[in-house]
């Protein structure tokens, strides 16, 4: 496979931009829950736009469930939480510094080995592969929050190891080099603790924990990463805003084990 091409980050488009304003704005409370938007011709006019892309931010935001229908009128703040970015996603780390908290690490492996068939599967490559491995637990301010056993991509190893794993996001930093990663699948299972994720995670064996496995890929449907994260539940909570008229990404399901 190529190697990664280098080079600044892609240029946000300006509908990117407008919404990335307006968001920061909600999250700051200078647009209270409740409080309408601008307009559309203060926006055009502020942004030196067309309606076309303020038109698209705002769409965006609705999606996010922060702002309602509209439908001829101003659109209103509906929630000043603070939804997921993309790259909160990809990245614990990011994840972590935007609670305002210092993410730490235990590694446990980190280098190249190979891929078994469940990974191999998940990763659309032959049984026995080479993958890169990153292997560590994780913690916000000296707490123990979350096991990340990821796997990438061979050709990602070498920006991999020149990341400082410690201070730096992996993913952050690929991206940076150039990997396009496009779109994340993730699904989520409760599990209990056996006795050596209860040890890393500083939890009694047997307690509960969210397994949350996530597959990142690129616009063309390449797999870049496999990746199984394992978070104690006693120190998460969830949230999700829905709007009418736009689909929400998360979905429930019964297992077929259960009666």
């Amino acid at each position: 496979m190529a190697p990664l091409p280098t080079g600044p980050l892609r240029r946000p488009q300006q509908h990117e931009e407008i919404a990335d304003y307006l968001r920061d704005e909600i999250f700051a409370g200078h647009i209270p829950a409740g409080e309408s938007l601008p307009s559309e011709v203060e926006l055009c006019e502020q942004f030196n736009t067309s309606r076309g892309p303020v038109r698209q931010a705002v769409a965006t935001l609705r999606a996010e469930g922060l702002l309602s229908s509209g439908r001829g009128r101003r659109s209103l703040v509906l929630s000043n939480t603070r939804t997921e970015t993309f790259e909160e996603i990809l990245s614990n780390t990011s994840w972590i510094f935007r609670m305002g908290k210092d993410p730490s690490e235990q590694m446990e492996r980190f280098g190249l080995g190979a891929a078994d068939e469940t990974l191999a599967e998940c990763m659309r490559i032959a049984p026995g592969s080479d993958v890169f491995f990153v292997h560590r637990v994780r913690s916000a301010d000296g707490t123990p929050l979350v096991i990340e056993k990821m796997a990438f991509l061979p050709h990602l190893a070498e920006v991999i190891e020149g990341v400082d794993t410690a201070e730096q996001s992996i993913h952050r930093e690929l991206v940076r080099a150039g990997a396009d990663f496009n779109n994340i699948s993730r699904s989520f299972t409760i599990e209990q603790a056996d006795a050596d994720t209860a040890a890393k995670l500083d939890i009694p064996e047997d307690a509960p924990v969210l397994r949350v496995q996530i597959r990142a890929l690129t616009h063309n449907g390449d797999v870049l990463e496999c990746a199984v994260h394992t978070f104690r539940v006693d120190k998460l909570s969830f949230g999700l805003n829905n709007v009418r008229g736009h689909s929400s990404p998360l979905w429930f399901q019964v297992e077929s084990a259960i009666q």
